[in-house]
């Protein structure tokens, strides 16, 4: 689909450390755009477009005109500096400072790679934003009982995880599962890489772990640790640190220390990309030996290699739509078509996400394109009809 220019694109010098951060709204619906804040070294102001583009399509996707949610426009925040950095709070603290004005007034934000959800509220607070969502209050029925409602949903926990770390991974697991119904794939019969153990990652293996598929391989600042038996997840999850990397004294017997792009050429049907974003490109892709690639991460495949690989068979389920259960969630208990609770929320991404995907890969077959091409379509057709709806600026 084409891609106009975003409606406000910046970059910021920090004074003290001459990093860098930027901004991108791509577009408003009713004056608001919806996108998370990510921090890593190396992080450049055409991810950060990419990604806030993609935040439309995510958001057009996700449009119900039946629901209270009301998707919003597509933005996304981007600082240059490893998160793992002794001045990586301040810097953060010193970007939002700068970007403030538009946190107030419309760019509603929150944790992506790189930064915990905790993390950023911090620093919202100490910056002296009410929060980092608060652009969208003005849009809310019931703002006081909108907040304690997602609030409480932030203080639930599923056996010692947050639901709020939860449920994008939950999402991506029916992405995976909604692939394998469509191909009578038996999911006992299916492994699984994944690359990244944080937030997405972690939660991915889990839903899939717990869904009857093998993880075989999962990779971290580390390495890749293996197993073709089958990695014990919740030992995993239970050893990681706040960035998502395992204590190494947690691994049994028969887990293996492998290099960290090992996960790439796992025995594997279906590899979960869920950390860094251009891991699989144009010299690596053809070590893939998967049938699938499910993007949890935000652009983890680069165009060119999407290409080879599916020229070769591979199938590539695509960001835009794989990973948007973390933001629709955020707005389904906000805007309240779901409450604080786990098993609503479950069932309701688990619904909500097998719709879309089966959606998506009819719409490929039909066209005779990829997933990703069809997701494209499917936000295509979408966006002017929210766009008749509510305009462009609200």
């Amino acid at each position: 689909m084409p891609s106009p220019a975003p409606l406000l694109s910046l970059t910021w010098t920090d004074h003290v450390t001459g990093r860098q951060g930027f901004l991108v709204v791509d577009r408003l619906v009713r004056g608001v755009a919806s996108g998370g804040l990510r921090m890593r070294d190396g992080c450049t102001l055409d991810e950060v477009t990419g990604l806030a583009r993609g935040m439309t399509m995510k958001e057009a996707l996700h449009y119900d005109p039946e629901a209270r949610y009301i998707p919003l426009g597509g933005a996304k925040g981007g600082i240059d500096c490893d998160p793992r950095d002794p001045a990586a709070y301040g810097l953060l603290v010193r970007y939002l400072r700068a970007v403030r004005p538009y946190v107030e007034s419309c760019w509603t934000t929150g944790e992506d790679l790189g930064l915990s959800q905790d993390l950023v509220d911090r620093a919202v607070a100490e910056v002296g934003l009410v929060s980092s969502v608060q652009a969208v209050y003005p849009l809310l029925d019931d703002e006081t009982a909108a907040r304690r409602r997602l609030a409480d949903a932030f203080a639930v926990e599923v056996d010692g995880i947050g639901l709020d770390e939860l449920a994008g991974g939950c999402g991506v697991a029916e992405s995976v599962l909604a692939a394998l119904d469509r191909s009578g794939v038996p999911y006992p019969a299916t492994r699984v890489a994944v690359q990244g153990l944080g937030t997405m990652g972690g939660a991915t293996a889990r839903f899939l772990a717990r869904a009857g598929l093998t993880v075989v391989a999962v990779a971290d600042v580390k390495g890749t640790v293996a197993n073709p038996e089958g990695l014990d997840v919740e030992a995993l999850l239970a050893a990681r640190d706040a960035h998502g990397t395992v204590d190494r004294a947690a691994l049994r017997p028969g887990d293996r220390e492998l290099p960290g792009d090992a996960w790439l050429s796992a025995e594997a049907e279906i590899l979960v990309p869920a950390a860094a974003s251009y891991v699989i490109d144009t010299a690596n892709q053809d070590r893939v030996r998967a049938r699938w690639i499910v993007e949890a991460a935000n652009m983890p495949v680069l165009p060119e290699a999407e290409r080879l690989l599916t020229a070769r068979g591979v199938t590539v389920l695509p960001d835009v739509v794989v990973n948007s259960g973390t933001n629709a969630w955020w707005w389904w208990t906000l805007f309240g078509d779901i409450g604080p609770d786990a098993a609503e929320a479950f069932a309701h991404i688990r619904r909500a996400m097998r719709t879309l995907v089966d959606t998506m890969l009819a719409r490929a077959t039909a066209d005779g394109t990829s997933p990703r091409t069809a997701a494209h379509a499917l936000a295509a057709d979408r966006l002017p009809v929210i766009a008749e709806r509510f305009g462009w600026y609200g």
